[in-house]
């Protein structure tokens, strides 16, 4: 079992930044994949960035640019670096955990986060 505790989110206005934060505990692989999935109302939830423990990255291409992923491994900690954020960022933020590398399919995904929302409104 993994237990995933999130952090960080809030409200913010446009243009400006967020930081979240995800922390594994329990059964953790060396090998693995943590990153972050967002949900809106009435629509699926989509990959927003993730990061193996070895280094292989994936990004949402509307998130480019202006999100930055990065983890501490000794601290099975993920962070999410949220810049120049606009209105349609607005989701409830997920964590997850995959016992894999390059592991960002939502079919995969067993363990997840309670959810983070945040708010980009002026």
């Amino acid at each position: 079992q993994v237990q995933l505790v999130e952090s960080g989110g809030g409200l913010v206005q446009p243009g400006g930044s967020l930081r979240l934060s995800c922390a594994a505990s329990g059964s953790i692989f060396s090998i693995n994949t943590m990153g972050w999935f967002r949900q809106v109302p009435g629509k699926e939830r989509e990959l927003v960035a993730a990061r193996s423990s070895v280094g292989s990255t994936a990004y949402v291409d509307s998130v480019k640019g202006r999100f930055t992923i990065s983890r501490d491994n000794a601290k099975n900690t993920v962070y999410l670096q949220m810049n120049s954020l606009k209105a349609e960022d607005t989701a409830v933020y997920y964590c997850y955990y995959i016992n894999r590398d390059r592991s960002w399919q939502i079919g995969d995904v067993r363990y997840w986060g309670q959810g983070t929302l945040v708010t980009v409104s002026s």
